[in-house]
């Protein structure tokens, strides 16, 4: 198993997620000889999980099912055990997307955190690429290590514990991208400059204080960095559901035609959006934005090396 190659079958070893729904899934380490309970049953990783395929459909011991997926680096995202506050997927894909990165990419990261974004940095630059990621809390550091070698991806990533505002990511003139999230990314931006190649490499901060921003978009320009620019992404979910509107009154001619037009003994009407009309109202789908929406996350700063 690895996040960035599929496999078919769960083996001894692999992380994989328990799916219960949308709402409910977790991530469970697959051992021989042991049992992951959930609220419809028991789950038997020797008989259950070992040998079977990814997607499979497992009955648990009340009866309920759930279903076996192969882990990916978004959901990672929604399971993953968190040891920061993480970006998320709306986050992640914008960042991808403005480093420029593709397959064989080197990126530096710091800080690593949870991992939630190395994982799909991991994913974007393999086969070929690599990832240089920096934390500075230790123990933070070796359980991000542990979680890469879990994961199948750990020649593809390189974890430093080490203050990369003084000490810088340890490598120069290498990297095609890099990203920063920590509490004063101006005091980085020097390091940044000297680990990105010569010329044309890409450079990303994310803060969720504007006043964050504006210190570290002065500090970029100091150090010749142009096209400086800052988004906030901003995610709005809708529900597609069945609402009900009332028939405006038109007038008596209008009245007349609707009568003339609509038999409600045809039974091909029947069930037709037509068939409330004499209630007065109508049915369709529409879309509805949910009550609570997620809002702010943090600004995005990129530019680019001169």
């Amino acid at each position: 198993m690895s996040f960035v190659e599929y496999g078919d079958t769960i083996k001894d070893g692999d992380t994989a997620i328990v799916f219960l729904g949308h709402e409910s899934m977790f991530p469970v380490k697959v051992q021989h000889g042991t049992v992951t309970q959930t609220k419809y049953g028991v789950i038997r990783h020797s008989t259950d999980l070992i040998g079977k395929k990814y997607g499979s459909k497992v009955t648990c011991s009340k009866g309920g099912w759930v279903f076996i997926l192969h882990p990916t680096p978004e959901l990672w995202t929604m399971n993953l055990p968190h040891r920061t506050q993480i970006l998320y997927s709306t986050d992640i894909s914008i960042i991808t997307m403005m480093l420029e990165l593709k397959p064989g990419s080197i990126v530096c990261e710091s800080g690593t955190g949870s991992g939630s974004l190395s994982h799909a940095l991991i994913r974007t630059v393999a086969p070929t690429g690599h990832l240089y990621t920096v934390e500075f809390h230790q123990q933070r550091a070796e359980k991000a290590q542990e979680e890469f070698r879990e994961h199948g991806v750990e020649h593809l990533v390189t974890v430093t514990n080490q203050d990369v505002c003084k000490n810088g990511f340890g490598v120069s003139n290498v990297a095609d991208a890099v990203f920063l999230d920590i509490p004063s990314p101006w005091e980085a931006i020097g390091h940044a400059k000297s680990a990105l190649k010569a010329e044309g490499g890409r450079i990303c901060s994310f803060s969720p204080c504007i006043e964050q921003v504006q210190r570290t978009c002065l500090t970029m320009e100091e150090y010749g960095f142009t096209e400086i620019n800052t988004l906030e992404i901003l995610l709005r979910v809708y529900n597609v559901r069945t609402i009900s509107l009332q028939i405006p009154d038109l007038g008596k001619a209008a009245e007349d035609n609707s009568v003339a037009s609509f038999d409600s003994s045809n039974p091909s009407h029947q069930g037709s959006p037509c068939a409330n009309l004499q209630q007065g109202t109508v049915q369709f789908k529409s879309g509805v934005p949910l009550r609570e929406v997620v809002g702010h996350t943090g600004y995005l700063t990129f530019a680019t090396k001169s």
